[in-house]
């Protein structure tokens, strides 16, 4: 499915491979455990995230960036093979991931709009993978503001945006609490896979 440039790809991780990709995350966050970021303007984030790879992604007071260790200290581990294999299957990019962000929603927590333009290389994508419950994804344009359009993710759906959405403003207004049984408390994981530098 596309919409506005978006390659939506429904239920591409089997229920089998997200409980297993859900058990290598497990082992991820115990080496680098979910924090909740604080935005420059000293705002706590609805959302708790950490990360995998090269680098990871952090706000604090100083500001947006990406950062080669966890707020704790240590470096970031490594991305799961599972992960990696969606991308080599779907990004259509001949670089490797070099950060998987790790963003856990609750029942309460959303994304607003925004762009993913922390990267030095637009020309790779940005591939987003959803696991848990379902969570409403709202696409809009290059510019803020005008029209926007929203879909249902569901636990397995990856998205890949790259060329013309590559940098549209997106988010995620709310969660569907309680629509999967993949996480026991619920709640929703998004991983997104980008290239850094």
């Amino acid at each position: 499915m596309h919409l506005r440039g978006f390659r939506i790809h429904p239920g591409w991780f089997s229920a089998e491979d997200q409980r297993a990709l859900v058990a290598d995350l497990r082992q991820v966050l115990t080496k680098a455990p979910l924090f909740q970021p604080i935005t420059p303007r000293g705002h706590k984030m609805s959302v708790r995230m950490s990360a995998a790879g090269k680098y990871g992604w952090i706000t604090d007071r100083k500001g947006y960036r990406y950062s080669k260790v966890h707020p704790q200290g240590m470096h970031w581990p490594a991305i799961p093979d599972r992960v990696m294999d969606a991308w080599y299957a779907l990004a259509n990019c001949p670089r490797e991931p070099e950060c998987c962000l790790i963003n856990w929603y609750s029942e309460d927590a959303r994304m607003g709009l925004h762009q993913d333009r922390d990267e030095a290389d637009f020309d790779c994508p940005v591939l987003s993978i959803s696991l848990g419950d379902d969570a409403l994804f709202r696409m809009g344009n290059v510019e803020r503001g005008g029209k926007t359009e929203s879909v249902w993710l569901r636990s397995g759906d990856v998205v890949v945006m790259g060329g013309d959405a590559r940098l549209r403003f997106h988010g995620v207004d709310r969660i569907r609490f309680g629509s999967s049984t993949l996480l026991s408390k619920g709640g929703r994981i998004n991983l997104t896979l980008r290239v850094v530098t």
